[in-house]
């Protein structure tokens, strides 16, 4: 699988399917004794989470190896596994590497009563406002250093600047970048496996342009409230965005 791994020979784009940044809170060290099943969940939570979109690439074995402290052999297990589900596939020669694939369309109300049934909806939303309000304020209260503020705004202008279809990629993205700059490592694993419960749902409902606009109203005021060091207009501002999600949810779901 080595000529496959993107570290021998990139695309000319150097696309590596998402910002580095944003697989860190995701790829982590695994803990000893449990170092495939644990490789296994983070790399699967971080297709369910749409940081690499279907038909780009994951990053070269060497890294996601290196990120989550395990061989290359233990890795290729993983990504063996993934192909066997197909939701990867390994393609070969200069420009190869493992690709993720497109979700296979599933039938449509049956998928969506499955999804639902699946998922505490309540416990999931009041984690997530929990988690998030947190992340928000302790962020504002700590105050982001310049390259923190950096990927903050960055986050957000592309929030502002994606497409439709991008969009809660783009949205997903911004708000894990929130979790991991607050400081603490286990609220930050936390949430990216509750925003994998929480992708799961909101693929089950519409995009809906009017709420889109008032979210990105939102996460404007969330990152100025942020950068200006407004710990309660933060969490304020962060309650109402998750207010605003559940609220669709529980429309569509229950």
């Amino acid at each position: 699988m080595d000529s496959a791994d993107p570290a021998e020979g990139g695309r000319p784009d150097g696309a590596e399917g998402g910002r580095p940044d944003a697989l860190v809170p995701v790829l982590r060290t695994v803990r000893a004794g449990n170092g495939f099943e644990e490789a296994l969940e983070q790399v699967l939570q971080l297709l369910r989470l749409g940081l690499v979109p279907p038909g780009e690439r994951l990053p070269p074995e060497r890294e996601l190896a290196e990120r989550m402290g395990i061989s290359r052999v233990t890795l290729r297990e993983v990504l063996k596994v993934l192909q066997d589900q197909r939701l990867v596939e390994s393609r070969r020669g200069r420009y190869g590497g493992t690709f993720v694939l497109a979700r296979a369309a599933e039938g449509g109300e049956d998928e969506l009563r499955r999804r639902v049934a699946s998922v505490d909806v309540e416990d999931t939303l009041r984690f997530r406002e929990v988690l998030e309000t947190g992340a928000a304020g302790l962020c504002a209260a700590h105050g982001l250093d310049e390259r923190g503020a950096g990927r903050l705004r960055a986050a957000l202008a592309a929030t502002h600047d994606a497409e439709l279809s991008d969009y809660r990629r783009q949205d997903t993205l911004l708000h894990l970048t929130l979790a991991e700059l607050s400081g603490s490592p286990t609220l930050t694993a936390q949430y990216a496996a509750v925003r994998a419960g929480v992708n799961d749902l909101l693929d089950c409902i519409p995009l809906l342009v009017r709420n889109l606009e008032h979210s990105q109203h939102q996460h404007t005021a969330l990152v100025e409230a942020v950068l200006d060091g407004d710990a309660d207009g933060a969490r304020e501002v962060m309650r109402e965005h998750c207010a605003g999600t559940a609220a669709l949810l529980r429309g569509f779901l229950t």
